[in-house]
């Protein structure tokens, strides 16, 4: 597995892609993004889900000069939906190099769309209809790309769309890189493909169906704010001998790693910010059960044989379905029973259907952990303990303490003192994590026109 740095992306990319909390590439941007980088026409075998938008928005960004004003690169959608979504992670990507995509689809005002077209955007991400109308109007000229990408090119086909394809590659230059992403290579898929690429690789990228069957899967929907109480309910409730929570960015494991700490928990991080010899040393305390917590990266956790995992935590949920099958299957194993628990927000529903959907397993809802939950599943750990404590034989030299407490006191009484005494009370010290995704931009406020005063006229003299 090579890393960003390896591909040859630019500093100002790697900067954006290291913001974005991506740490390495996904089998379809491994293979994708350096045949892009070197000018090759690629088909992409691959299902939403797995990565494919940065698998050809970074060679995009890379390959388009910001200093020009002209359109340089076209992305031609099937739906609205996938425009805006393409497009945001487009502007994301291209933060640093200053680079604008902008979403074009049915639905919108015309002239709004105009109006934002003479911003001058590089890239424009489009749905077949609406870029025509535009090229009728003289509005979009493509003259100037230099590359055009066709994403879920089976879908768009599939939709009746095959005349509207032509219809846009027929008015771009034909000395232009085209990129062509599908989740499958029909015939229709392979006719455009003859027509208008020109000696493509084709590269094949599907997640394997592991579907860890030892392991009981979980989602949780939670909004971004309540995520860290959840996890602190969760881990009361369950009290694992050993779990591993998994953040999304480096800065993410370790606000996690000092909040659980703050709230009482013996908890490490590893991310690939730090030393080997710093990952050691935590490993070594996780694996001696000097800490039960371990909060990590999907790089950081890659490869690392630990034994006794019972619980995982997907803070956030995993990028593509590979590393939630990478993430989940540190549980479970020899056998064991495992649980895997995964948070999402409202709108990463969507997200977690796909995960679903190519792993050929459901993942089950599960009520949100209150307080109350929690401390019964602590109380639970205490009456455990004291009893197996009670079948260890060294408890003659507590015997005698014992009979001289009960001559004074009721037994029931000093066996709820001692409940209570060793019960881990719940934690509510009040922790604010940074939020993985930008919030939304609030509303421009329009200043209001004053009222227009009344003139005063003066009365014409009465004659």
């Amino acid at each position: 597995m090579s890393t960003f740095e390896q591909l040859g992306l630019s500093p100002e990319t790697l900067r954006a892609v290291n913001g974005l909390g991506f740490e390495e590439p996904t089998p379809i941007q491994e293979k994708a993004i350096p045949l892009a980088l070197s000018g090759r026409d690629v088909i992409g075998q691959a299902p939403t889900g797995t990565g494919k938008t940065a698998a050809f928005g970074l060679p995009m960004i890379e390959t388009i000069a910001v200093d020009s004003e002209h359109i340089q690169g076209l992305v031609v959608v099937p739906t609205r939906e996938l425009a805006i979504q393409v497009a945001e992670e487009l502007n994301k990507i291209g933060e640093f190099k200053r680079i604008l995509a902008l979403p074009i689809y049915g639905g919108q005002d015309m002239t709004r769309q105009i109006k934002l077209l003479k911003k001058h955007p590089q890239i424009v991400v489009g749905t077949p209809g609406r870029l025509m109308d535009h090229m009728r109007r003289r509005t979009i000229r493509l003259q100037n790309i230099s590359i055009v990408v066709l994403d879920e090119a089976d879908e768009m086909l599939n939709m009746g769309f095959v005349d509207d394809i032509k219809f846009i590659l027929g008015d771009i230059p034909e000395d232009r890189q085209t990129l062509l992403f599908s989740a499958s290579i029909t015939k229709a898929v392979e006719n455009i493909s003859q027509l208008f690429m020109r000696e493509p690789a084709l590269i094949k990228a599907t997640p394997r169906n592991i579907t860890v069957p030892s392991t009981e899967q979980h989602y949780i929907e939670v909004p971004e704010r309540k995520k860290f109480d959840v996890l602190c309910n969760l881990l009361d409730l369950h009290a694992p001998e050993a779990a591993i929570v998994f953040g999304r960015t480096k800065k993410r494991v370790d606000e996690l790693n000092q909040a659980l700490a703050r709230r009482g928990y013996s908890a490490g991080a590893i991310h690939g910010d730090l030393s080997q010899s710093q990952r050691n040393a935590v490993m070594t305390q996780f694996r001696g059960g000097t800490i039960d917590i371990l909060v990590a990266t999907d790089v950081a956790a890659r490869g690392l044989d630990i034994e006794g995992v019972t619980h995982v935590y997907n803070f956030d949920i995993p990028q593509d379905p590979e590393s939630y099958i990478h993430r989940i299957g540190r549980t479970g194993r020899a056998g064991r029973k495992g649980a895997a628990f995964t948070f999402i927000t409202h709108r990463e529903l969507d997200h977690l259907r796909i995960i679903e959907r190519l792993t050929q397993r459901t993942i089950i809802r599960h009520p949100i952990p209150t307080l109350t939950d929690a401390l019964a599943g602590q109380q639970q750990v205490t009456i455990e303990r004291i009893l197996k404590t009670a079948e260890e034989p060294v408890l003659s030299a507590y015997k005698s303490m014992a009979e001289n407490l009960l001559e004074h006191h009721d037994s029931v009484t000093l066996l709820a003192a001692a409940l209570k005494l060793l019960t881990k009370e719940p934690n509510t010290e009040p922790v604010q994590l940074t939020e993985d995704t930008p919030p939304a931009p609030r509303p421009k406020k329009t200043r209001q026109p004053a009222p227009r005063r009344r003139q005063h006229r003066p009365r014409k003299p009465k004659r």
